[in-house]
């Protein structure tokens, strides 16, 4: 027992070091293609979190929920909120940000859509393929997400969950997602969002978490709610009023619920080998800071939609 402690609080110190010695911070979208190269190569976080690489939903107030059922009701209430589910069956849609195609899975299985995922890293690409049984229409690409290789109106639903903190350009972003979007059609984007600087400037502390968010998962920038709402009101695309709402409070216990997945399936940590519980550790700092800044109001969780 006391030789398992000191293993294990010797890895724990490592792991804080090796958290303030990295900088995965943002140098191109190539730097974030090899980033979510690696995170899924090495399977860790789908071991632990299953298919769906997006924060979950407990309810507003937030109820006791397994971590992966929130992850899918997630899905699900962003469907109900943004209108999707009055789309007919074979309805075209766009996953833009796919991740490994546990939403675009959803999509198509559960709601009949014909669904293209899109992502900028090519093992994300290939593994949501694997994952995806035949038969069903639902289907992945590597695209930049700021240069969509799709005509103009060409889908009915455009979804986008989690992507926008890796976009070095928001309104080139915003104006993609109207692109291809037909008039008339459903938009559904889901963010992490900064605090608007309107509502209170960052103190020093505030300032050094912001750092740590930004660089230790290649983002180059958050955008406010207010801010990217405007990059979809002002898009030369743009089709009618966006709405908007904070689900910060819905979303909030998932940050916890990430490291606890790791107490609660051991053997999905163990069976990848020592490495991936020293990887698995380094990872849980930037995590409680996430909790911190959602916690305190530093960082919202927004979700976007055209007036319905």
């Amino acid at each position: 027992m006391l030789a398992s402690g000191v293993l294990l609080a010797s890895l724990l110190v490592a792991a804080v070091l090796i958290w303030l010695r990295r900088d995965r911070r943002y140098q191109s979208s190539e730097s974030v293609a090899s980033a979510y190269d690696a995170w899924t190569d090495d399977r860790l976080l789908e071991r632990l979190w299953g298919e769906h690489v997006h924060l979950g939903h407990y309810g507003d107030p937030p109820a006791s929920r397994d971590f992966r059922r929130a992850k899918e009701a997630f899905v699900h209430e962003l469907i109900r909120w943004s209108g999707l589910d009055q789309l007919p069956p074979g309805s075209k849609l766009i996953d833009v940000g796919c991740g490994i195609g546990g939403s675009a899975r959803i999509l198509a299985r559960d709601y009949g859509f014909d669904v293209l995922g899109i992502s900028i890293s090519p093992v994300q690409v290939r593994r949501a393929t694997e994952l995806t049984p035949e038969g069903l229409s639902c289907r992945f690409a590597v695209m930049d997400a700021l240069e969509l290789d799709c005509p103009n109106h060409s889908f009915d639903a455009v979804w986008s969950v989690e992507a926008g903190p890796h976009m070095p350009d928001k309104q080139r972003y915003a104006d993609e997602l109207l692109r291809v979007l037909r008039p008339g059609g459903h938009l559904a984007v889901a963010d992490w969002n900064r605090r608007d600087p309107s509502d209170g400037e960052m103190n020093r502390r505030e300032r050094w978490v912001m750092r740590q968010l930004l660089n230790q998962w290649a983002h180059p920038e958050f955008a406010s709610i207010k801010g990217f709402q405007t990059n979809l009101d002002v898009s030369d695309h743009h089709q009618s009023v966006v709405e908007t709402a904070d689900w910060t409070s819905a979303t909030l216990p998932s940050w916890i619920d990430s490291i606890a997945e790791g107490v609660r399936r051991p053997g999905a940590v163990l069976g990848l080998g020592p490495s991936a519980v020293l990887q698995g550790l380094r990872e849980t700092p930037t995590l409680l800071l996430m909790h911190w800044a959602f916690a305190t109001g530093l960082m919202q969780f927004g979700v976007f939609r055209l007036k319905r």
